[in-house]
Formats: C-alpha cells, structure tokens, sequence
C-alpha cells in the first residue's frame, strides 16, 4: 500500500454478498461514519454506496479513501471496477483493494469479543485496512478484464482459424485428393494455405487440368504466382502434376462447386490471419502498459511466447494477489 496521511484517510470494508453488499466506514479513531449499511449488490446499489461514500468524504477532513473487499468468487469484480473509477471519488485518490480471505479471517480472530450482526466481516476489512495491514496491489481488475477479453478472442479467432483449415482441407481432397495428402517435404509449398496454394486450387478448375497443363506453363505459373520466391519451380511444378495424375477423377459437375467452396475458406484464412495479427498487437500494448515487469519474466522462461505469457496473466493477474506459489497453482480464476 502506497504511504498515506492515516490520520485524514477513510477505510472502508465491503462484505460482499450475492445480492447484497455491507459497508462499514470508519475513521483512524475506529469511528464509525457507516456502520453495517447493507446495500443491493447491482448498478442502483453501487451509486448509493458511491454517493454515501461522497457524503461522508464531504462532511469531514479527509484527503483519501481506502476501500477493500474479499477476493468472493466473482461477485465483488463489478462494484471493484466501479469504485477504482468513479469520478466522484477521484478528488480523495481511492485505492480499492481485492483482500485475501485467509488473511481477513486471521485478522477477525484477533477481536476478543465482535457482535454476530450480519456484515460485522465489513467493519473487519476497514479495520484492516485501518492498521495497514494491506500489502497488496490496488485493484486493477478493468485492465486485467481487458486483457482477458484479448486473449480469449485470439483463442477463439484461432479455434476458428483451425476448423476452416479442417473443414477446406475435406474439399480438397474431394478436388485434388493427392495434394491434400502430401506432408513435410514432399508438399510443394512451405504455406499450403498461402497464396500460391490458393492460386493452384482455385485457378485450375481441376486436377486433371493441371496434369494436361505443360510443365513449362506450370513452372511460369508458379513463378508468377509465388513472385519467383520458390527456390525450384521446376521440381515444384512436377510434383504438382505427378500429385494431379495420381489424384482421383470427379464428375465435372462438382468441380465449380469445389472450387467455390475452397476460394470461400481462403478468403476465411486470410481474413482471420489478418484479424490474429490485429489483436496481437493488442495484446501486445494491453499487457505492457499493465504488467510490464511480470510480462517480461514470464517471457523469460524457456518456451514462454507473448501469446502465453500475456494469457497467464489475464488469468491469473498479478501473482502479488496470492500468498505462495501453492496458491497460484491451485488457482483457477481470480477475483
């Protein structure tokens, strides 16, 4: 927690609930200025919370306001986003912490005698944050939800990117069924799904035209096609014709409809790699305006990409959020 004037702060504890949330406000005398005041755990509930906070923050001397909340579940996440930015609350530098329950619970045991109301935890969290027993982060939860939203669009623009190429490898089998089989080395180009690929798949209308073709034309073809960036077309364009000579032949008429199909999940893969490329720039400027310091060492371990690293931490988020690495890996969402 960042130095503070104690003496002009106010803390306040949030006992978060489903549907209700309890808030206790209380000064560095351990005055309460809210005691136990439950309120709707929804939009409505937030802006009461947010205008009683104001009023008191008003009606006193206080220059700052410390606001923690249990790490439950999911349901403190929207009324942590909203403090950390209200605009009303901005003038008295609101640091919104996301506690760890083990700690306030060891906490609370060190009260000889507390009442058993219900949202008494409330008055626990302001008090511990009133002997500044917080050592954590502020709550930087919207960033980490950004970040979050990147990452799992990239997984769903790749899952999405994996069964085109699926789906368009099954219509190429059925229009050229030697080529969909060749691996490795014996395929004729390093990007089957690159434009010179595209090119033969779509260009000819068959594979019997590309075995009649002579290999002159073909190896200009491929030339063309690939901007002379094949080492050796010659050898290229007689693979492609021993592939379209071993190929299964169609009814003519299935031809265009192939063709058609297989130009469609082209312009699909290219589209999507084209909107993989976007957000991973995104990712890239999210993270490192978020994290940079834990970014960069996840980076550094042996196998750990940007795509990997940025993912652990819109998971997890900061690894300041739990008390040992046990806790990290048992770990499954945070608040």
């Amino acid at each position: 927690m960042k130095k503070l004037d104690y003496l002009s702060t106010l803390f306040v504890g949030i006992d978060i609930g489903a549907r209700q949330n309890v808030v206790s406000a209380i000064n560095f005398e351990q005055e309460f200025l809210i005691k136990m005041k439950p309120v709707p755990n929804t939009q409505f509930g937030a802006d009461q919370l947010e205008a009683m906070l104001v009023k008191v923050l008003e009606n006193n001397t206080f220059k700052a306001v410390i606001i923690g909340l249990e790490s439950t579940s999911f349901y403190g996440v929207h009324i942590a986003n909203f403090l950390s930015a209200s605009e009303k609350l901005m003038p008295y530098k609101p640091y919104v912490y996301c506690l760890n329950p083990k700690e306030v619970a060891n906490y609370k045991e060190s009260f000889n005698s507390l009442d058993k109301n219900d949202g008494i935890d409330s008055f626990v969290i302001a008090d511990f944050a009133r002997v500044g027993r917080i050592h954590t982060e502020p709550w930087r939860g919207s960033q980490y939800l950004a970040l979050q939203r990147l990452t799992r669009h990239r997984l769903h623009i790749v899952e999405c990117l994996t069964r085109e190429k699926t789906y368009m490898l099954s219509n190429v089998f059925l229009k050229f069924s030697e080529f969909a089989l060749l691996q490795g080395e014996e395929h004729p180009f390093s990007n089957k799904y690159g434009a010179t690929a595209s090119s033969i798949l779509t260009e000819f209308l068959s594979s019997e035209d590309i075995a009649n073709t002579s290999i002159e034309e073909l190896v200009d073809f491929v030339n063309r096609k690939s901007r002379k960036r094949i080492s050796n077309p010659q050898m290229t364009a007689e693979i492609l014709q021993q592939a379209a000579r071993n190929s299964y032949r169609l009814d003519k008429c299935l031809y265009e409809p192939l063709t058609t199909s297989i130009a469609c999940s082209f312009n699909c893969i290219q589209a999507f790699d084209k909107e993989l490329k976007a957000i991973n720039k995104a990712i890239e400027k999210a993270v490192m305006g978020m994290n940079p310091v834990e970014y960069k060492i996840l980076m550094s371990i042996p196998g750990f990409g940007p795509v990997y690293s940025s993912g652990i931490l819109a998971e997890l988020g900061s690894v300041n959020a739990f008390p040992n690495n046990n806790a990290i890996a048992k770990s499954e969402k945070i608040c």
